[in-house]
């Protein structure tokens, strides 16, 4: 049986890992090490949980002995995606260098530029990085690249999700042509692939699982929902309460960071101790929530996909998507948070009607066929049908239906003829020289006052007084008089040859 001795690390890094309790290295770790150890390229592919962070952790430990870091000009570099995969991977890098002085800086957001900067001035043997904040030092003109010999791109197929390719590839020109890239991933998509053409050369490709395949120690299940959120919450509550004999702690997935605090609030009102986890909280709360959970201080984390890849949790016992995910990576992904290192785990994921897709998509990704906790869709009782059919008495919404009808229906909206329509009225009368039809407005509930009613009467007679035939129209008039008028005639003042109604009504004096 290989043991860590085996591999060729130093005698530091192996007093730490003995120290730290591993006499026997994980398939990744025994396929990886050797050919970093020898300035390789590698491509390691595995399932997580499998230990691909000491895979490239312990080999730069081994090679970092010789040499030493110049200010602003890091030694070694490794992207996460993730802040949290980032200050994983430095407490591994102070867990098994121990006995190494080396200097390790952490360049993540939500982090003071000044701290960092600070770091890199003295000098980084070991630089980990998420990569829009190593671009940010990079462009301030804080940082210089042309001095890392080994590049470590980690989660990559997480990376492509997070839309990071195009930093990648950015950072990969920026550094020398000469480095040792390693390059690790639980799956591998076409563009991943693309990614490893173009910027490893001739890489040892080292796959000790079948790419997006699940741990045999995890007993997975599918359980039956309707699609209502109250109705979900109400069956995790269920299956939480079932599985209380064997639940040590549990992580639970949404698809929504809204969905991760609306379900974190109903589950401590109903009196479950729980934490919450997404990408928009700060990375002090974020840290100290995880260092809770990870701690015992909390049996209950929920949390968005930012705690799906490579935290390093080892003693989970339950795993349950209150989503099911879009992405089927990353099914393979949240499940793999339990079942770590050889232990048992449990992972149930609630499955609604509509998500019959993306469950067959999971399925045939992973090659199996998931088992049904209390039978499949089919049994789902009445009350919670869910398919988008109208059901009687409801239109397509959900929303019921009225049976009474409208209240004008069948019949013309009736209204009394505006002033507006009046003036209409004789403008058209005026072209066609026709009476207007003038309709009579109906009584108002509250009688105006006399005088008023008159004044508005003349009015409305006066606007409704049809011109004479013989009578030219306004316009043609209005140009013939300025063809008359000489260019030199001053243009005539006020408002020319009529007089608006309003100045004709008589005013008390």
């Amino acid at each position: 049986m290989t043991t860590f001795a085996d591999l060729g690390l130093s005698p530091k890094v192996l007093d730490a890992v003995e120290a730290a309790g591993y006499t026997i290295p994980t398939p990744i770790q025994a396929g990886a090490i050797p050919h970093a150890l020898q300035r390789k390229d590698v491509l390691g592919i595995a399932q997580t949980g499998t230990g691909k962070t000491a895979s490239f952790v312990l080999p730069m430990l081994t090679l970092l002995e010789q040499g030493r870091a110049r200010a602003r000009m890091p030694r070694t570099l490794i992207l996460e995606p993730t802040r949290e995969l980032a200050a994983q991977v430095e407490e591994n890098f102070v867990k098994y260098g121990k006995n190494h002085r080396l200097n390790v800086a952490l360049l993540i957001g939500g982090v003071s530029f000044d701290d960092q900067l600070r770091k890199l001035e003295r000098g980084a043997d070991v630089l980990i990085a998420t990569p829009g904040r190593l671009l940010d030092h990079f462009e301030r003109g804080k940082l210089l690249l042309t001095g890392v010999d080994i590049l470590v791109i980690d989660e990559a197929d997480r990376m492509l999700d997070m839309g990071f390719i195009p930093d990648i590839e950015r950072i990969c020109k920026l550094i020398p042509f000469t480095r040792q890239t390693l390059f690790f991933s639980a799956t591998m998509p076409p563009e991943i692939t693309k990614l490893t053409e173009q910027f490893l050369h001739a890489p040892v490709r080292v796959e000790v699982a079948k790419a997006a395949t699940t741990a045999k120690t995890v007993e997975q299940q599918l359980v039956k929902s309707g699609k209502k959120d109250w109705e979900k919450r109400a069956k995790l509550r269920d299956l939480i309460r079932a599985e209380e004999d064997g639940l040590k702690n549990a992580i639970i997935f949404c698809n929504r960071k809204k969905d991760v605090s609306e379900l974190f609030r109903s589950l401590v009102k109903h009196e479950f101790d729980a934490g919450a986890l997404h990408g928009d909280m700060d990375q002090r709360a974020r840290t100290t929530m995880l260092a809770n959970f990870k701690d015992g201080k909390l049996k209950i984390l929920v949390a968005s996909d930012v705690a799906a890849r490579g935290l390093d949790i080892p003693d989970v016992s339950h795993v349950f998507n209150f989503d099911v995910p879009i992405h089927s990576e990353d099914y393979v992904h949240r499940i793999g948070r339990t079942g770590r290192a050889g232990r048992s785990g449990k992972a149930f994921t609630l499955v609604t009607p509509s998500d019959v897709k993306h469950l067959a998509s999971i399925e045939k990704l992973i090659g199996e066929d998931i088992n049904w906790y209390d039978g499949d869709l089919t049994t789902l009782p009445v009350s919670e049908e869910t398919d988008e059919a109208p059901r009687r008495g409801r239109n397509a919404r959900g929303k019921s239906e009225s049976k009474r009808k409208p209240r004008n229906e069948g019949r013309e909206r009736e209204r009394p003829q505006s002033e507006i329509d009046i003036i209409a009225a004789a403008e058209r009368a005026k072209e066609t020289g026709e009476q207007p039809v003038i309709e009579e407005k109906p009584a108002r509930k509250t009688a105006e006052k006399p005088q008023k009613a008159a004044i508005k009467a003349e009015n409305e007679q006066r606007r409704a007084r049809p011109a004479a035939p013989q009578e030219q129209p306004r316009r043609e008039r209005d140009r013939d008089h300025r063809r008359d008028r000489g260019d030199n005639e001053p243009s005539p003042v006020g408002f020319g040859d009529e007089i608006p109604a309003f100045m004709l009504i008589d005013t008390k004096i």
